[in-house]
C-alpha cells in the first residue's frame, strides 16, 4: 500500500481472513488515500514526518496559522510559510516540491491500482515519468511496456485498450512487435526472431493486417528502435541492446584471435615436468587442450562428468603462474565459483563480482570493470561456460585486455543459460576458436553410477541401476501415484538419507524438479517440506510473500540480482550483491524493524520487507535454476508432465548435480521417455554467423585502445 501516513483517510476494499498464528486479519484488494481535512487530522498528518522538514513542533505552528487550508498553502503558496519562524523561502520550496512528488505519487498509485497495477510498478512508472505520468499514460498506455517500466503488453492491453479511447494504432502494433521479441528473449531465450514469423504472429494476434505490420517494422528499423540482420537470404529483427551484445562479441573474438597473447614454448617439457611430480599421466586429449590455450591463448575445453577438465585445468594453472602470469578464475554462479575454488586450490569469483556489477540510476545492471576500467591479469578461466549468456559474455570481454588469454570452460550437453543467447554452441559450432572435447571417462570415475549413467542418458541409453562394480550412488524408487511420490519424498529428505548418510536437509541435499507447476512442482513441494523441517511454531515469526509463506529457519534462494544488498562478513567487512540462484538460510524476521535476515555461507544478509519479495523457498527447485551448482545429494520426482520440459538434457542436468547420491522417484516410464526425447535447445541467434563473417581486421578501427 506505499507509505500510508497517520491522519489520511483510507477507503479499503476485501475480505476478512483468520490466521492460525495471528489470528483475524483484513486482507486488502483495493483502496484510496484521501488527504486529512480537519485541523486536527492535518496536525498528525504533518506531525507523523509525512512531509521532510516538518515535525511535530513546526507542524502546530503551520496548523495554528493556516488551520484547514495548510495543505493548500503547502503545494500552492509555499512563500507563505516563511510567515514562521525558522522557515526560509528555500525550505519552504523544498517542502512543497516534496509534498507536491508525494501528492504526484499518491495520485498515480490511486490511478493505476484500478488497472490492478501495484504500488511498487506505480512508483517505478512515477520515477520514469514524474509528474506528467497520467499525462503521458492516457495519450500512449502502451509506453508502459518500454524499459524501464517493462510491463506486459498482453497486461496493459486488457488494462486500457478500447475503441473508444482511440489510441494510436500504431503505438499498439508497435508494443506488440517490442514485446515479442523481449518476450522470447526472457522466456526461450532467443537474440533474434525471423521477420517473417514475427509479422505474421503479430497481425494475426492483434488482429492486424500483415503488410500493417511489415510497414510499422520498417519505421521500427529506419528509427534504430529494432536492428535488421540477415543470416544467408533470411531477415532476423533484434532487440537493440542483444544485437549490439553479439555484434560486440564476435568482434572482440576475432580481434583478439588476430592478436594473441605471446605463445609459451616448451609445453611437452612442461607437461612431463607436472606428470612426474604429480605421479600422473595426462590422455592425449588433455595434452592437446593444454597445449592449444597455452600456445594459441584461446580454447573451449568441453566434456561431460569424469572426462578430466579439472585435471587439465589445474596443469594449464600450473603452467601460467610457473611462467609468472596472473590467472583469475570466474564462474556464473556464487555455488560454481565455490566449487571451482574447492576443485583448484584457488579463489574463484562470480562473473558479477569480478566485474563488480552494480545498478544505475533505472536499476539497470551495469559493470565497473569495462573497457575504460580493465580486469588487471594475464589469463581468465570460466567455468561452467554453458549458463554465460550474451549480456555476460559481453560484459566479460569488455573488461578484457586484447591480449589476454581466454579458456572456456563447460558441457555443451547441458541446459543453456538462462539469460537470451546459447554462446557456448555458437562460439563452437563457429569454428573460429580451438575447441577440444574431452570425451574418455577415467576410470575411478566410472566406478561410480552417476557419472556412468549421465554418459548413458546424454547418448540416449538406459541407465543401470545395480552392478557390483560400481559405488552404489544412483538409485530408482518405483512409485506410481502422485501422493505416493510426493510422501516418499518427504520421507527421504526428511528421514531416511539424514538417517542412513548423516545428511543435512538443508545443507546436504536438494530436490530438482522439471516444473514450478503441479503436484509435484517446486511450489507444492515446498510447501509440504517446509512443513516436515520447519513447522509453524508460536516463536518463530513468518511473512506472507504472495502465495508464499517464509518463516524463520527455512531454506531459500534469491530469486533475481540484486545489487544493492549488503553482505556483512563476522570479521567486519562487507560488500555488496546478491544474485539470482544464491541459496541461503532465513535466520530472522523482525516486523517491528521490517527487516528480514538471510544467511549465506556465513555471512548476514538484511533485507527490507520489499526486497524480501526476492526470496522463494528453496528445499525443491527447478533444474534450470539449479544450473552451476552441485549438491551432495539429489533427489528428483518422475511423474508425467509438459513435454517441452521432460527432455534428455534436463534429465542429465539434474543428473550432472549430485556428487554422492542421486535418488530418482516415480515412475520409469517417465524417465525413459525423456531419455528418448532429444529435443535441442533451438535459439534465433546471430552469434555464430557474425563470427564467421569477422575476418577482416580492416572492421577494427577501435582496436588501438584495447592494446
Amino acid at each position: 500500500m506505499g507509505k500510508i501516513s497517520v491522519g489520511e483517510d483510507l477507503r479499503v476494499e476485501g475480505y476478512f481472513t483468520e490466521h492460525s498464528t495471528f489470528g483475524r486479519q483484513f486482507v486488502v484488494e483495493n483502496f484510496e488515500r484521501f488527504l486529512p481535512k480537519s485541523d486536527e487530522s492535518i496536525l498528525k498528518y504533518l506531525s507523523s514526518g509525512a512531509i521532510k522538514g516538518i515535525g511535530p513542533s513546526r507542524a502546530k505552528e503551520i496548523v495554528k496559522i493556516f488551520g484547514e487550508e495548510s495543505l493548500n498553502i503547502i503545494e500552492n503558496s509555499p512563500e507563505k510559510l516563511s510567515e514562521i519562524k525558522g522557515i526560509t523561502k528555500k525550505a519552504a520550496k523544498k517542502m512543497s516540491d516534496v509534498f507536491k512528488e508525494d501528492f504526484g505519487l499518491r495520485e498515480v498509485v490511486t490511478y493505476l491500482s484500478k488497472f490492478k497495477i501495484t504500488p511498487q510498478e506505480a512508483v517505478k512508472i512515477f520515477k520514469k515519468f514524474g509528474n506528467k505520468t497520467l499525462e503521458v499514460i492516457n495519450k500512449n498506455p502502451y509506453i508502459l511496456c518500454d524499459s524501464p517500466v517493462y510491463l506486459e503488453f498482453n497486461r496493459v492491453d486488457r488494462m486500457f485498450f478500447s475503441e473508444e479511447k482511440g489510441f494510436d494504432e500504431f503505438c499498439r502494433i508497435r508494443a506488440f512487435i517490442l514485446h515479442l521479441l523481449l518476450l522470447n528473449s526472457r522466456s526461450c531465450g532467443h537474440t533474434c526472431l525471423p521477420r517473417s514469423k514475427l509479422s505474421k504472429v503479430s497481425s494475426k494476434a492483434i488482429n492486424t493486417d500483415e503488410n500493417v505490420v511489415n510497414k510499422i517494422i520498417d519505421e521500427l528499423i529506419n528509427e534504430s528502435a529494432v536492428q535488421s540482420y540477415f543470416i544467408a537470404d533470411s531477415e532476423f529483427l533484434y532487440l537493440n541492446e542483444t544485437f549490439c551484445c553479439e555484434e560486440y562479441i564476435s568482434e572482440r573474438i576475432s580481434m583478439m584471435l588476430k592478436l594473441p597473447p605471446q605463445s609459451i614454448t616448451g609445453v611437452d617439457e612442461l607437461i612431463n615436468e607436472i606428470e612426474k611430480s604429480q605421479k600422473i599421466k595426462y590422455a592425449q586429449k588433455q595434452k592437446e587442450a593444454i597445449e592449444s590455450a597455452l600456445e594459441k591463448g584461446m580454447l573451449i575445453l568441453t566434456g561431460g562428468p569424469g572426462t578430466g577438465k579439472t585435471t587439465t585445468l589445474n596443469a594449464i594453472i600450473k603452467i601460467l603462474n610457473k611462467k609468472g602470469e596472473k590467472v583469475i578464475l570466474t564462474a556464473p554462479t556464487g555455488r560454481s565459483a565455490q566449487r571451482m575454488s574447492e576443485l583448484t586450490g584457488i579463489e574463484a569469483k562470480t562473473v558479477h563480482r569480478l566485474l563488480e556489477a552494480e545498478p544505475n540510476k533505472e536499476g539497470k545492471q551495469i559493470f565497473r570493470k569495462n573497457e575504460k576500467n580493465l580486469i588487471r591479469c594475464d589469463a581468465v578461466i570460466v567455468d561452467e561456460m554453458s549458463m554465460v549468456d550474451v549480456f555476460m559474455f559481453d560484459g566479460l570481454l569488455r573488461a578484457l585486455a586484447i591480449s589476454c588469454r581466454l579458456i572456456l570452460v563447460g558441457d555443451e550437453d547441458q541446459l543453456p543459460s538462462v539469460g537470451c543467447g546459447n554462446v557456448l554452441a555458437d562460439l563452437i559450432k563457429s569454428n573460429k576458436i580451438s575447441v577440444v572435447h574431452l570425451n574418455e571417462v577415467f576410470r575411478q570415475s566410472f566406478d561410480s553410477l552417476i557419472v556412468t549413467n549421465a554418459h548413458r542418458i546424454i547418448n540416449g541409453n538406459e541407465f543401470l541401476l545395480s552392478d557390483d562394480t560400481k559405488i552404489r550412488d544412483f538409485f530408482f524408487l518405483e512409485v506410481h501415484e502422485a501422493l505416493e511420490i510426493k510422501s516418499t519424498i518427504v520421507n527421504l529428505f526428511t528421514k531416511r538419507l539424514t538417517k542412513t548418510y548423516n545428511y543435512s536437509p538443508i545443507q546436504h541435499i536438494q530436490v530438482l524438479c522439471p516444473s514450478r507447476k503441479g503436484i509435484l512442482g517446486t511450489f507444492e513441494l515446498n510447501k509440504v517440506l517446509q512443513d516436515a523441517i520447519n513447522p509453524a511454531k508460536p516463536q518463530k515469526a513468518e511473512i506472507k510473500i504472495g502465495d508464499m509463506l517464509l518463516r524463520e529457519g527455512d531454506k531459500v534462494m534469491q530469486i533475481k540480482n540484486n545489487y544493492d544488498l549488503l553482505f556483512n562478513y563476522p570479521d567486519g567487512n562487507s560488500r555488496n550483491g546478491v544474485f539470482n540462484g544464491d541459496i541461503g538460510t532465513l535466520k530472522s524476521i523482525d516486523k517491528a524493524a521490517e527487516v528480514v535476515d538471510v544467511e549465506f555461507e556465513g555471512s548476514v544478509v538484511r533485507y527490507g520487507m520489499e526486497q524480501a519479495m526476492e526470496l522463494s523457498l528453496a528445499y525443491a527447485t527447478t533444474v534450470h535454476k539449479s544450473q552451476g551448482s552441485e549438491f551432495k545429494a539429489v533427489i528428483m520426482p518422475m511423474f508425467p508432465g509438459p513435454a517441452q520440459l521432460y527432455y534428455r538434457k534436463l534429465l542429465y542436468t539434474a543428473v550432472t548435480r549430485a556428487r554422492s547420491l542421486l535418488v530418482l522417484v516415480g515412475r520409469k516410464s517417465v524417465a525413459s521417455l525423456m531419455i528418448e526425447n532429444d529435443k535441442k535447445a533451438k535459439r534465433c541467434s546471430g552469434l555464430c554467423n557474425m563470427l564467421r563473417e569477422n575476418t577482416s581486421a580492416d572492421k577494427f578501427a577501435f582496436a588501438d585502445k584495447f592494446l
